[in-house]
């Protein structure tokens, strides 16, 4: 391997794969480097808190593309390798070894770390975050000898895994601090129907409960302390209170950044030769009405690496995608299509109780989000009254016999 590559993609997740892939396709001759931290080759995150957990689908099931497909690609594959530092004017990557490596063009793929806890105990054996796989596979190894988990973050990880831990017979104590699940994504009706369905599942799901420590004996978790002192014992807990961007060395090197790093419509950071795309990407949105955001979706990962790897081959392109998220809990699968925050109202479209319905979003009266549980056609004729700036009449939104196709016109 030369020390130099044209292209080098510091993130071997999505977007960093993607970037690869859409790069090859646009017929980019030049050599292209792809790092990760993790020694494996490139693979789907979503699945690490589904199937890859519940046993349903083996690693090899969630790669993004068998081994042999970069060699064949010609993408050097720099695997186990973390990046400390970037010199902007040399054109040159750090590693944490001390070896450099020197780039045309730098695309920051990096993701982000799970934001763990703080408190006393924080760092017993036995508390677990879920974003690689070496995470899940270190719980797999251990919940043959757990009974009791303790998951902290109503979050979709944290849902996630309480349904697939409920399934696997343990004992799940769901601990969330805001006062309803899903607070930061959705709206009342959607938290209030899973909240029932988790506990309906053998959950013990508790809102407002505020974590202060995670007791311990012998380095190991026994439980875990809240604010009214009550104790949630406990063999295992999972944190899924979100993540921290991994843009350290871009702040170093002098980027932009706020909740992330700044980029342009193309992608690019305000440092030459430099493109960020993914989860650690701030970037305006009009989905949100313009406003500068961060989206943590393999939709947005996939989008911006194909706007900056079509930029760097000189196509005129921008990020304008409509964000999309899904999450799969028992036998419940949500799709959710535009961002609902800033709603003033919504239309419930279908009927809970019957596992199949949508919860619409609405400012101003048009409509902005859709979340759907088990109502694939909402979901993908939801997408239109997005994009077409609908202002359907709610009456007619909330009867499920009158498709939405019909009020996009």
């Amino acid at each position: 391997m030369s020390n130099r590559a044209d292209i080098a993609i510091v993130g071997a997740g999505h977007g960093g794969a993607q970037a690869a892939i859409m790069l090859r396709q646009q017929k980019f001759e030049g050599s292209i480097a792809l790092i990760g931290d993790e020694p494996e080759f490139p693979y789907e995150r979503p699945p690490l808190s589904k199937e890859y957990f519940a046993g349903d689908k083996p690693f090899e099931r969630i790669m993004i593309r068998p081994e042999k497909f970069w060699a064949e690609r010609d993408v050097t594959m720099m695997l186990g390798r973390h990046v400390d530092a970037i010199d902007p004017e040399a054109h040159a990557l750090t590693f944490a070894d001390g070896e450099t490596l020197e780039y045309g063009t730098l695309i920051w793929a990096a993701g982000g770390t799970p934001r763990m806890l703080t408190c006393p105990g924080h760092d017993l054996e036995g508390v677990h975050a879920v974003r690689s796989r070496a995470d899940v596979d270190a719980m797999m190894a251990k919940l043959d000898s757990v009974k009791r988990v303790a998951i902290v973050g109503g979050g979709y990880i944290g849902l996630e895994a309480a349904a697939v831990l409920t399934k696997l017979g343990k004992k799940v104590v769901l601990l969330e601090a805001l006062d309803r699940v899903l607070a930061r994504v959705a709206g009342a009706e959607l938290s209030e129907f899973f909240e029932a369905d988790h506990r309906a599942h053998g959950v013990d799901l508790r809102t407002g409960a505020m974590v202060t420590a995670v007791t311990g004996e012998a380095d190991h978790i026994t439980g875990v302390e809240l604010s009214d002192g009550a104790v949630v014992p406990a063999d295992l807990a999972i944190i899924g209170i979100g993540i921290v961007p991994a843009v350290e060395a871009l702040v170093n090197a002098g980027a932009r950044c706020d909740n992330g790093v700044l980029v342009d419509a193309q992608c690019r950071t305000s440092l030459p030769d430099i493109f960020a795309i993914g989860d650690c990407a701030a970037h305006a949105n009009r989905f949100a009405d313009g406003e500068t955001i961060r989206l943590e979706s393999v939709q947005n990962a996939n989008d911006q690496a194909t706007v900056a790897a079509k930029t760097i081959m000189g196509l005129p392109v921008e990020y304008d995608a409509i964000p999309w998220f899904w999450s799969n809990q028992y036998d419940l699968k949500l799709q959710t299509v535009g961002l609902s925050a800033g709603h003033d109202a919504t239309v419930l479209r279908g009927n809970p109780a019957a596992r199949s319905f949508s919860v619409v979003y609405l400012k101003d009266g048009r409509v902005i989000a859709l979340d759907c549980v088990n109502a694939t056609k909402d979901y993908v004729q939801g997408r239109k009254l997005i994009l077409g700036h609908c202002t359907p009449d709610p009456s007619q939104l909330a009867d499920p016999a009158i498709p939405l196709k019909e009020l996009a016109d």
